[in-house]
């Protein structure tokens, strides 16, 4: 069963509305965080029209079966939703534009970090991350110019890479101080009131704010019991990522206006500058910037240091070749996290066939190799390699 033997029942007629964009300036938190809910206005906007075109569910049903990705708390994977919504759709479509649809709370699950500690995803249901998806398709490239040219993450045309090299021209051009911006739980803890105003600056369109407030209301299923949720955009949903730009380019925008060189991914924030004592200034305003938007700093993971003391972003930190030239490596604690990954791929002791050892590890290295293709230290990579082989031959003996 495929998407497209239910989108014939989908509305096909509308397309597209304009969307006025930017936001006004100078508002105060107070005015964002007292912001009234919308209460019975009309949904069925052309927007919102334009989200649930047969063309755009079809594009949006095509990227989640790519994606995979599990169950959420209905049980049904991408195959069972399908054959699920040739008779539920239009009832759910109606509710859409009624602006009466409420979605399923999202599953939660724990995925361990490096460091001993956890990241909460909440994975929608699939019939969610479809609606999700459909939104992000229409409002991503009305969103997307006005935001930050010093943003990069999750937008279309930029990668982590391409603000990696900004980091190191910033660097390379004599700002050797990192002001490195930690957020403290940011996914979890985005004030849902702060963030509707933004969004209503930005897209006037109450059935779309609407249900995008809805989706911020669903709740989280941990061990069977639903809890609510009064803050956070759980990591998971298809539209986390361009929430959260939209939240955070308020303080892009305030860097921006002061003239500071600076680079965001998502909730990873580095400004560059020339002495400690600029840092500490500019920490000092990003304090007081993200507290208007009620998220708080991670004072004991940012810090105002030398680029050179190992602060790593997206995973690479620097270091200065001779002359002068300032280079990009793997990070140290990166560095320390695959070898630890290697080792547990390569135990003597796993059970496993030559060729499953392998294989696995084939599956890791390429993509860990194929990000981190930026680093400019071979001694390095040959090091790795050399104590890789090593670890192959050690295996290939026991067996």
């Amino acid at each position: 069963m495929t998407m497209p033997l239910v989108l014939p029942q989908m509305s096909t007629s509308v397309g597209r509305a304009g969307v006025t964009g930017g936001e006004a300036a100078g508002e105060p938190a107070s005015e964002e965080t007292d912001s009234p809910r919308h209460g019975n206005e009309h949904t069925g906007s052309a927007l919102l029209q334009a989200v649930l075109t047969r063309e755009n569910l079809q594009a949006a049903f095509k990227r989640v079966r790519a994606n995979k990705g599990a169950a959420g708390v209905d049980g049904l994977d991408i195959e069972q939703t399908a054959r699920h919504l040739v008779q539920a759709w239009p009832a759910i479509r109606d509710e859409l534009f009624a602006g009466t649809y409420r979605p399923q709370p999202v599953r939660r699950v724990m995925i361990p970090k490096p460091d001993g500690s956890q990241r909460e995803l909440g994975i929608p249901t699939v019939t969610d991350r479809l609606i999700q998806q459909a939104l992000l398709q229409v409002l991503q490239p009305l969103l997307d110019p006005t935001f930050s040219e010093h943003s990069y993450g999750f937008r279309t045309g930029r990668r982590a890479h391409d603000a990696v090299l900004t980091a190191q021209s910033y660097v390379q051009s004599g700002r050797r101080i990192v002001v490195d911006v930690d957020l403290e739980k940011f996914f979890d803890r985005v004030n849902h009131d702060i963030l509707i105003a933004r969004l209503q600056k930005r897209i006037p369109d109450a059935g779309v704010i609407r249900l995008i407030r809805a989706y911020l209301n669903s709740g989280i299923m941990d061990g069977g019991v639903v809890v609510e949720r009064h803050e956070g955009t759980p990591q998971g949903g298809s539209l986390s990522p361009l929430l959260a730009n939209v939240l955070l380019d308020k303080v892009d925008k305030e860097l921006e206006h002061r003239g500071h060189h600076f680079v965001r991914y998502a909730d990873d924030c580095n400004v560059y500058v020339r002495s400690l004592r600029a840092g500490e200034r500019v920490m000092g305003l990003l304090r007081r910037l993200y507290a208007r938007l009620r998220v708080k700093i991670n004072e004991t993971k940012s810090a105002v240091a030398s680029v050179f003391t190992d602060r790593k972003f997206l995973g690479y930190s620097f270091w200065v070749a001779p002359k002068g030239v300032v280079k990009r490596r793997v990070a140290a604690k990166v560095l320390t996290t695959f070898k630890q990954r290697i080792r547990e791929l390569t135990r003597r002791s796993g059970g496993r066939s030559m060729q499953q050892v392998v294989d696995r590890l084939r599956s890791y290295m390429l993509g860990w190799k194929g990000y981190f293709r930026l680093s400019q230290t071979p001694g390095v990579w040959r090091t790795l390699d050399e104590w890789i082989g090593h670890r192959m031959r050690a295996i290939q003996l026991k067996q």
